[in-house]
């Protein structure tokens, strides 16, 4: 039978596998699959990329999870838009790998959900031409199920916040502050 490292274990299976410390831990972002990614649009097309993406952030070495980081928040988050509908799928995918420990950019994954946290562009261009909400493809809902899935998830929080790394809890407090101060 063929094994996967701990450190690069197999997605979409439900297998257990034993952490460093020899407690039993799901493998990250198994629940990837139950996504209909091919369904859903990001600011390229159809978001089909996104778990690639999502998989390069938990295994990658630093830089190539750096790189993809950004090309997920190009996708997802770009100049502080919510661009498209598969933003609120991906955002429990990034409160999964902000706390995995050997993911290496976990400060800016809680930077990105802060990003997407305080997104109300939409809904302010919204407020000045209100036709844009009966468009059949309305940008604003996105943007609020975005924010939504955001403040769904902040339960995380007070784990990372906990962390002895402090550019981890630092971007976790900034996140619980953001959503703190504002209302879905």
């Amino acid at each position: 039978m063929h094994s996967v490292p701990p450190e690069h274990p197999r997605t979409g299976h439900p297998e257990q596998q034993k952490a460093r410390t020899g407690m039993a831990t799901i493998a990250p972002l198994t629940g990837m699959g139950r996504v209909c990614w091919s369904e859903m649009r990001d600011s390229t097309g159809s978001a089909t990329a996104i778990p690639l993406l999502l998989g390069s952030v938990a295994w990658g070495t630093p830089e190539t999870a750096t790189t993809a980081l950004r090309d997920l928040r190009e996708r997802i988050c770009q100049y502080g838009f919510v661009v498209e509908q598969a933003t609120a799928a991906t955002v429990p995918f990034l409160y999964e790998l902000a706390r995995l420990p050997q993911v290496t950019c976990r400060a800016q994954i809680l930077h990105l959900l802060k990003n997407i946290a305080e997104t109300r562009q939409w809904e302010s261009i919204a407020g000045a031409y209100p036709k844009l909400l009966n468009h059949r493809e309305n940008p604003a809902a996105w943007e609020r199920a975005a924010r939504e899935a955001v403040h769904a998830h902040q339960d995380t929080l007070s784990v990372l916040m906990s962390e002895d790394d402090i550019e981890i809890a630092h971007a976790t407090t900034e996140l619980a502050r953001t959503l703190d101060r504002q209302t879905c």
